[in-house]
């Protein structure tokens, strides 16, 4: 063995071994803060985590090429993880409450933010423990499974946030004036807002992580469970639809959250993301056989289902009772005489009950047509009359002649909306299904929803809506049946 190999494999045993001191440092340097509110111990700990978040980002990479024993490495890096998520994360759940002690007067916000910490604490352990349990039930089966650590977008995001909450959970005002404080300070004093969007963002990405770990290992878990009875099979698997239509919900309750604080471009975001799991969740019910008759039965007529009745209250609360409130939260907050003449509660409930009316008539229609919509779909109304919301509420303090147009041009297009929703006769293309097909056209889609970052967003998501709006002037000629299918059908293989 070659003296360079050798150096690789130490400093690679470094990188491994080395981040779980340093994570307990940053614990007892943690509770040392709280007894003594010292800044000189807040940033040896804040130096203690972000090292150790630097050696979780390529020790994996180290492991996989310089380690003796790479399954070993392998399995030491995902011990570790266990060891150093199981310290990290209720570490900063308790340094979120005791900054919340140490706050003469604590907002909601705040305290909100606290119990949020805490529920993504407890969410990275259950993960951990749920993938722990899936490998095992899957190494009965299969001795050596695939390992990708790299490649794990949750690792990945993991340790740089578990290193910011920690900066931010056990930050002390009073430090010295040197440059490494003043940055680290930045971090402590970051706003909630952005630490709410990362957050749930993480959230986002732990749930799917579970929904990944669930693909992989869950045909395994579910043969050893059932034992053959397919309709305990099939109440088990209608779990997982009926989660991701939990989290639709849920995203439509922090939009209005996020709209009551007059941000409409990330309340926006968040049913964007109401919408991607609202398609997820039809979708993985197809994908896993739900909608087909159990063995041995004949294909019933389409019928209301609970998980049908759950997606429609989902729906109605993400993409109709949310952007119709947010009218509201807008038109209230500009103070232009013109503005405020406006009936907006009459204008939320009028698109309100037409969304409602729509989702009845889609559950209770007995005659669909494959890959396509009567009317307009609700999640793309409520993205529709959002646009304008975004570009008003950048400026709902400044009565300007533009700021009035687009506030009665987003009172104009809820209307249009709720009109199009329940306009029957129209044929509207199933989005989702057509992405799913065309992954081109996702991607597009996607590339658009970088504009984010600048500020002609509202401008491209309502444009981009206006478009979709119009679009049965192309697609409500198609025929039935191609776009229906959920993914183009495979080329057959020579033999």
């Amino acid at each position: 063995m070659t003296r360079s190999v050798r150096f690789s494999q130490r400093i690679t045993a470094l990188l491994v071994f080395g981040r779980l001191p340093l994570v307990f440092g940053g614990m007892l340097c943690a509770v040392a803060v709280m007894w003594t509110a010292s800044p000189a111990l807040y940033i040896l700990g804040v130096v203690f985590l972000f090292t150790a978040m630097t050696f979780d980002l390529v020790d994996g990479w180290f492991a996989a090429r310089y380690y003796p024993h790479p399954q070993m490495a392998q399995l030491a890096d995902r011990i570790l993880d266990k060891l150093i998520y199981a310290i990290i994360f209720p570490l900063v759940a308790v340094g979120c409450m005791w900054r919340l002690h140490r706050t003469d007067d604590p907002t909601r916000t705040e305290l909100l933010h606290a119990v949020l910490v805490l529920f993504l604490a407890i969410t990275v352990l259950v993960r951990d423990n749920f993938a722990h349990f899936m490998r095992g039930v899957a190494l009965r089966y299969d001795p050596e499974p695939e390992y990708r650590e790299f490649t794990r977008l949750r690792t990945v995001v993991a340790a740089p946030v578990g290193a910011l909450l920690f900066a931010y959970a056990f930050y002390i005002p009073e430090g010295p004036p040197t440059t490494l404080y003043r940055w680290i300070a930045s971090l402590g004093e970051a706003p909630l807002r952005t630490l709410f969007f990362i957050e749930i963002l993480f959230l986002v990405i732990n749930f799917g992580s579970i929904a990944a770990t669930i693909r992989r290992y869950g045909n395994l878990a579910l043969d050893d469970l059932c034992l053959g009875d397919e309709r305990l099979r099939r109440k088990i698997l209608s779990l997982f639809p009926n989660a991701l239509t939990l989290m639709n919900a849920t995203m439509g309750l922090l939009a209005l959250l996020f709209a009551y604080h007059d941000r409409f471009r990330e309340a926006s975001l968040f049913l964007i993301g109401a919408a991607f799991f609202d398609k997820l969740d039809g979708a993985l019910a197809r994908r896993l056989g739900l909608n087909e008759p159990l063995p041995g039965e004949e294909p019933a007529p389409r019928k209301v289902t609970t998980g049908a009745i759950l997606d429609d209250i989902a729906d109605a609360v993400s993409f109709c009772i949310v952007p119709a409130w947010m009218l509201v939260f807008l038109l209230g907050r500009i103070p232009a005489a013109s503005v405020q003449a406006l009936p907006a509660a009459a204008i939320g409930l009028v698109y309100a009950a037409a969304g409602i009316l729509r989702l009845l008539y889609f559950t209770l229609d007995k005659n669909p047509i494959p890959g396509f919509f009567k009317g307009m779909p609700t999640p793309a109304g409520a993205l529709l009359v959002v646009g304008p919301m975004v570009i008003a509420g950048h400026a709902t303090s400044d009565p300007s002649a533009a700021t009035v147009f687009w506030a009665w041009l987003s009172a104009f297009t809820c209307l249009a909306a709720a009109l199009l929703m329940n306009l029957y006769p129209v044929r509207y293309l199933h989005a989702g299904r057509f992405m799913s097909r065309h992954p081109w056209f996702g991607r597009a889609s996607f590339a658009l929803l970088i504009s984010v970052f600048t500020p002609v967003y509202g401008y491209v998501l309502f444009l981009f809506m206006l478009a979709y709006a119009a679009s049965p002037l192309f697609t409500g000629r198609l025929q039935p049946g191609e776009p229906g299918v959920e993914k183009p059908p495979r080329p057959a293989q020579a033999p």
